[in-house]
């Protein structure tokens, strides 16, 4: 039996419909729970060439964080109306894919959880063991009845080997490739973490991720984001991006490039500016009045345009010689390790 139509899929389905021939859908995955079937759709436009350079948009992982889900579907308004008529937005595309893929954890946000419907928290559910990461929030496997809980041991959740399996189809052999989950509930400022989150330990493109952050805060020196490593903030057990990262640098060939990053809307602002959304379900992840989620809702555009348009420009951050990536790991290293 088809699942309930929740707000999130029916405007979904209608951008699907609204997209027509400039889109390509899939539907990655049929979530059966309680004897209904909510699909996982993958939404693509651009160029469909495997060698594109690609940026993907993730959003719903944690279903109580259904703010995430909301930004990227009106990212994809938005840009279904400059299919209309902006010639260059669609000259970028012929040389460029995104892909969206808002309601990763379809039963999660109907039901307005954290986890998924067998109630595993799909970020702590891959085979990846954080180094120290002993907190309850870190990822547990004492019980699916508190938060947090990681799922039996050598099993991923249907959810997340959609995720991993699109990721791998779409970006594992383009030349460069970004990934964006979107998030929300930690701290009052707005946050793009990269890997890793189980570990304090540099990654392999360190020194692309501290050159394009060069570039955002030369172009946008007023911006909104705290730009470091997840392990600053904590460290976690069985994070979906160390798994798919580490998966990829296994295999990668000379001069690829992918990174992973998340978008943490920094929600306790919103408490701070009213408490009583304690009392709301969502108010610990979601901006309950409607001119806060506007605001929400348009803030990010720019970083999305942003890193859609770096993509098609990457010499100067991705593709570094090795005295400029020597220079730029070493900068990293200093400014987010301390080393």
């Amino acid at each position: 039996m088809t699942g309930p139509r929740f707000p999130e899929l029916q405007q979904l389905e209608r951008i699907i419909d609204r997209l027509g021939d400039h889109a390509r859908t899939q539907t990655i995955a049929q979530i059966h729970h309680k004897g209904r079937d909510f699909p996982i759709h993958s939404v693509s436009i651009g160029s469909d060439a495997p060698d594109a350079p690609v940026l993907v948009f993730i959003g719903g992982v944690h279903g109580l964080e259904k703010i995430g889900s909301q930004v990227i579907l009106s990212y994809m308004d938005t840009l279904n109306q400059l299919l209309d008529w902006d010639e260059e937005f669609m000259a970028r595309l012929e040389k460029s894919r995104l892909v969206f893929v808002p309601l990763v954890n379809p039963v999660g946000v109907y039901a307005g959880t954290r986890c998924n419907g067998n109630g595993v928290d799909l970020m702590r559910n891959a085979p990846v063991e954080g180094v120290g990461a002993t907190r309850l929030y870190s990822g547990q496997r004492y019980t699916r009845h508190l938060p947090w809980f990681r799922g039996e041991v050598g099993f991923m959740e249907p959810e997340a080997l959609a995720l991993c399996d699109l990721i791998k189809q779409q970006l594992f052999n383009s030349p460069l490739a970004i990934a964006l989950d979107l998030h929300s509930g930690f701290g009052i400022k707005d946050r793009l973490w990269f890997p890793y989150a189980s570990t304090p330990v540099p990654y392999t493109f360190i020194a692309q991720t501290l050159a394009l952050k060069q570039r955002f805060d030369r172009c946008y020196p007023h911006h909104i984001y705290k730009i470091e490593p997840m392990c600053l903030e904590y460290v976690i057990n069985g994070d979906l991006w160390d798994y798919l990262l580490d998966q990829f640098t296994q295999q990668m060939t000379a001069g690829q490039v992918f990174l992973p990053l998340t978008l943490e809307m920094g929600s306790w602002l919103w408490l701070r500016k009213n408490p009583t959304h304690l009392f709301s379900r969502h108010g610990l992840f979601h901006p309950l009045l409607p001119h806060r989620q506007q605001r929400v809702l348009r803030r990010h555009f720019l970083l999305f345009d942003f890193l859609h348009r770096s993509l098609l420009y990457p010499t100067q951050w991705a593709h570094l010689s090795p005295q400029a990536h020597a220079t730029y790991s070493s900068q990293a290293q200093a400014l987010w390790y301390g080393q």
